[in-house]
């Protein structure tokens, strides 16, 4: 992006560990369970590698949770959860599996994945999880100043929709032009004061 623009505050988007769900492949949004013990190791693995943060918000789901109260305690912070920061809802999918998903709706994950519907049965648009994911994250960003790092656990949905955001992608074409990140993975992004999005790094 050519113009410049002053720092608020740096965030480290962070997906939460593996559930169960993830390892059988069933969709979670709203609901799902807890971290299992794969991703409670990959939680304490990753806070291993992050030297300072000044504060952790997460999403108030049960995996995203678990997951930030890991990261909190090497640091000695508090976790403040928001539940803007939520998975999208997926409705009667969650739970299920691709091939349960498109037996039990007439195809209807292949016709979401390719962009043709924006809308799981019974679920949330992409863009109304990304509405309040990013108006979630310009308030966390803005409570914090230029030299501070906020670690925000959430989940592949919201960090998708805020790379998308930022690459200029919109929100119903991510899912096939943005990554997906793993469980435990890391992105970092430096929020300006025009609320304008610079990539800041990936790791993976």
């Amino acid at each position: 992006m050519a113009k410049y623009s002053r720092a608020v505050a740096t965030l480290l988007l962070v997906r939460h560990g593996e559930t169960d769900w993830n390892r059988d492949h069933r969709w979670q949004g709203f609901t799902g369970p807890s971290l299992n013990d794969l991703g409670r190791r990959q939680a304490r693995d990753l806070a291993a590698t992050i030297d300072h943060v000044d504060a952790i918000y997460s999403s108030d789901t049960e995996r995203a949770y678990e997951t930030a109260l890991i990261l909190a305690e090497r640091h000695g912070l508090d976790v403040q959860t928001d539940d803007r920061l939520r998975e999208v809802n997926f409705g009667l999918w969650e739970g299920l599996t691709r091939s349960q998903i498109n037996e039990r709706f007439s195809g209807g994950f292949a016709r979401w994945l390719s962009g043709e519907s924006s809308t799981p049965n019974g679920g949330e648009s992409d863009e109304a999880m990304a509405a309040r994911v990013l108006a979630a994250l310009s308030d966390i960003a803005n409570r914090h100043g230029d030299d501070e790092r906020v670690l925000v656990v959430t989940s592949g949905g919201p960090i998708r929709a805020a790379q998308a955001h930022l690459k200029g992608v919109g929100q119903r074409l991510s899912r096939a032009r943005v990554k997906t990140v793993q469980n435990c993975s890391l992105v970092g992004l430096v929020w300006t004061v025009t609320e304008w999005w610079r990539h800041s790094g990936l790791s993976i």
